[in-house]
């Protein structure tokens, strides 16, 4: 007969085992930064990106003038002819008031208008002609591809132009 299976660890080896601590596990890495300048850094960076999202605002904000006369010159072209063309240049004209000192555009009209808008960078001839011939007349003559062309120039004009926030 073969003896008995002991039923559990013998007595020594239980009162090893009592005596064993639970395993402890360290306390998980912080992502705290430790040093100062960890954080130094942290808030030049968190600086730079609130002053670049307020600069962001600013010159959303000064461009207002722009998005809107763009918006006009849409609706306006949008039934090209006379009353289009006259309204266009009256866009271009608000914009210039808002763009630069209303002392400088203000009384600006006729030759002294159309060599403030060359200075400008608003060259077109065509435009140049139906700023100068709307001063005058309804300009009867008026072709659909020349207001077409007016509209476009003058949306690129203000689309480049250059305002400071």
């Amino acid at each position: 007969m073969e003896p008995a299976a002991p039923s559990g660890p013998d007595p020594l080896t239980r009162l090893a085992l009592e005596k064993l601590d639970d395993i402890v596990l360290p306390q998980p890495v912080s992502w705290v930064p430790q040093t100062w300048g960890w954080l130094a850094l942290a808030l030049l960076l968190l600086a730079l990106v609130a002053w670049a999202l307020w600069r962001r605002h600013r010159r959303y904000v000064a461009n207002r003038f722009r998005r809107e006369a763009l918006a006009e010159i849409d609706r306006l072209t949008a039934t090209l002819g006379i009353g289009a063309t006259t309204g266009i240049a009256e866009v271009l004209k608000r914009v210039a008031l808002k763009a630069w000192p209303r002392e400088t555009t203000a009384s600006l009209s006729g030759a002294a208008w159309l060599v403030f808008l060359k200075q400008q960078n608003f060259t077109s001839d065509t435009a140049s002609r139906i700023l100068d011939d709307l001063e005058y007349h309804a300009g009867p003559d008026l072709t659909e591809s020349d207001a077409r062309h007016f509209a476009d120039d003058a949306r690129r004009w203000i689309e480049r132009l250059h305002v400071s926030a």
